[in-house]
């Protein structure tokens, strides 16, 4: 059988969590993460103690979301 490489490109399709939370390990300095848990309530965590600064960072990511930068 042959070896199965992950896709790195845009997609429609969702990504399973693992695969996104274990492609991350040892790359990141800093982490916040939101989410939806199995009852479908919203998830918060992150490993920045300043809310102002994960603000910052979820507003950049925003911008970036949306092309603007």
């Amino acid at each position: 059988m042959g070896k199965i490489l992950p896709f790195h490109g845009l997609t429609k399709l969702d990504i399973p969590v693992d695969r996104i939370l274990d492609g991350t390990k040892g790359k990141l300095d800093s982490v916040v993460i939101l989410g939806y848990d199995k009852d479908e309530d919203e998830y918060f965590a992150s490993s920045i103690a300043d809310g102002g600064e994960v603000l910052w960072l979820l507003e950049r990511c925003k911008i970036a979301l949306m092309g603007m930068e």
